[in-house]
């Protein structure tokens, strides 16, 4: 909140600083013309020498003031990018402590015997292997193993599968970005507290989000309105540096550097969004539902939007084995926040009665909004199929909607005795 007040505070006075600056360059472009023009008659020798030192000090000038022009407008464009979307008047003010429930589905797993988490299920099964990972990439990597791979691909063809059902085209993404598409996105890959992994010695990042490259697809474009809404459910790889995190949170898949993740994303109409949302939410607590698990939606408090958010909702799944709910999704609706800064337009077209000869005739290019939400972060969805699946003997169900992307495996089992 200091740093949002710190933004709103600099901005206006960087903002007339660099007018101040434009008008003493503009000033100053002038008095070069003018010379260049006096330079074209017929004058004296000594008076031309003169206009040619006049203009050479002129030029230096100008080019000081240009490089000055630049960075203060380099300043203000990155002091500008730190301001946040704005936020719809419905959603709860405050910290995270303020959202509030929108929906409760399904209800706790009851056990008849100790349970355990994802990381000793993972261990009696078999299915990862923390200890190696840390020794080769460090903490918070891991290897799946055995069955934990069939679920990471089965999980992945089951949501793009069912999300496909839905209209949305399918999509891998690169997964390295310019760091520009990363700020045009409203997330800032520097900074001491950052997420993004930035490429030493380019201008590129590796993504935290498919969000980032689909959103890019479209960068400087103007599409047809015929051709909107346009629905994307993208397959990447994602990489976070989870700067600051720490504590129980932190323990086996939960909160990692690396991870797979399928996100859908919604290119759209302005008027359209807030139904997109709710289409959106609906896909998230469908394949949840499906899948058996107990969750809640959440309609999350002002504080913890984020900066392209409007309105986000998160889903929180019980985590038995960890004793908690954790997030595994989210759905937000960014507005114009993001096409603004990526230069995503669309052109209304004409109504039947309007004149259509002439391009003075073109209906004004509009700004689209985008949406995003979270169809499967894999991670997280395994802990939730071990933790609440889980067996008396050891062994771990697994959910029928899901088995035939895993080969028809109905069970995990252990693989010693």
């Amino acid at each position: 909140m200091i740093a949002f007040r710190h933004v709103q505070m600099l901005i206006p006075n960087l903002k007339l600083i660099a007018i101040h600056r434009l008008q003493e360059v503009e000033s100053l472009r002038a008095e070069r013309n003018a010379v260049a023009n006096k330079m074209k008659g017929k004058i004296e020798p000594s008076e031309r020498q003169r206009l040619i030192e006049e203009g050479k000090n002129l030029k230096e000038g100008l080019v000081t003031l240009e490089e000055d022009l630049l960075k203060l407008t380099d300043e203000l464009q990155q002091e500008a990018q730190c301001l946040p979307n704005m936020t719809h008047p419905d959603v709860p003010i405050g910290g995270e402590e303020s959202s509030t429930v929108r929906k409760l589905v399904g209800s706790p797993h009851e056990f008849s015997f100790p349970i355990k988490d994802h990381v000793q299920l993972g261990k009696d099964l078999d299915l990862f292997d923390f200890d190696a990972a840390a020794e080769v990439s460090g903490s918070k990597f891991y290897y799946l193993k055995n069955e934990a791979v069939l679920l990471e691909m089965g999980l992945i063809n089951w949501a793009v599968s069912e999300v496909m059902k839905k209209g949305f085209t399918p999509l891998t993404t690169p997964e390295i970005v310019r760091s520009s598409v990363v700020e045009k996105c409203g997330f800032q890959p520097r900074g001491a507290n950052t997420q993004v992994y930035s490429i030493e010695g380019s201008d590129r990042c590796l993504i935290g989000t498919a969000e980032i490259p689909v959103g890019g697809i479209h960068m400087d474009s103007i599409l047809s309105e015929s051709s909107l809404p346009l629905k994307y459910v993208a397959v990447s790889h994602c990489f976070r540096t989870e700067a600051g995190a720490a504590g129980s949170a932190t323990r086996g898949l939960y909160r990692v550097h690396q991870f797979s993740k399928v996100e859908m994303f919604i290119v759209c109409k302005p008027g359209e969004s807030d139904s997109f949302l709710e289409e959106l939410i609906k896909i998230e607590e469908d394949l949840f539902s499906s899948l058996g698990l107990h969750f809640k939606t959440l309609d999350m408090a002002t504080e913890d939007l984020g900066a392209p958010a409007y309105r986000k909702f998160d889903v929180e799944a019980w985590m038995p084995g960890l004793g908690w709910y954790g997030e595994i999704s989210s759905a937000s609706n960014c507005t114009d926040y993001q096409s603004r800064r990526l230069g995503i337009r669309y052109r209304p077209e004409l109504s039947s009665s309007s004149p259509k000869k002439g391009t003075g005739n073109l209906s004004p290019p509009q700004f689209v909004h985008t949406l995003n939400a979270t169809a499967c972060a894999v991670p997280r969805m395994i802990i939730c199929l071990l933790e609440n699946y889980q067996q008396e003997d050891g062994s771990v169900v697994i959910p029928e909607s899901l088995r035939p992307f895993v080969g028809g495996r109905e069970v995990i089992t252990y693989k010693y005795r």
